[in-house]
C-alpha cells in the first residue's frame, strides 16, 4: 500500500517530467543558477542528498533572487525524472509548474 509521501513523491517526479518535456525546467549547477540570475526561476527544488556545500549554495540563490526553494527526492529520482543523470537541484521556469509543484510539497506535510 502507498504512503502519503510515496503518493507525494510520484506526483511530484510526474509534474516534474511534464515540466521537462515542456521545456519548461533547467537542471545542472550552471542551468539553474542562470536562470536564477536571469530572473527565469520560479521554484528550486534542491535535492535532499545533494552535498552540503551544494545545498548551501541553492539556498543562498533561492534567497538572494527571492525564489522559493525546497529540499526533495534524492539527486537520483531528481534526475530520473528529467531524463538525466543525477540532479543535484533544478529551476522550473513556469508559474504554473512551480505553483503545482508548491502545493504538492505543502500536502506532504
Amino acid at each position: 500500500m502507498q504512503t502519503q509521501s510515496d503518493r507525494t513523491q510520484q506526483k511530484v517526479t510526474n509534474l516534474l517530467s511534464m515540466a521537462a518535456r515542456a521545456r519548461r525546467i533547467a537542471s545542472g549547477a550552471f542551468a539553474v543558477e542562470e536562470a536564477a540570475k536571469r530572473g527565469q526561476a520560479r521554484f528550486l527544488l534542491i535535492a535532499e542528498d545533494a552535498e552540503p556545500s551544494s545545498k548551501e549554495k541553492y539556498e543562498q540563490l533561492s534567497n538572494q533572487y527571492d525564489i522559493p526553494a525546497a529540499a526533495f527526492l534524492t539527486k537520483a529520482t531528481l534526475g530520473a525524472c528529467l531524463g538525466k543523470a543525477d540532479r543535484a537541484a533544478a529551476a522550473l521556469l513556469d508559474d504554473g509548474f512551480a505553483k503545482k509543484l508548491a502545493v504538492l510539497l505543502e500536502e506532504r506535510g
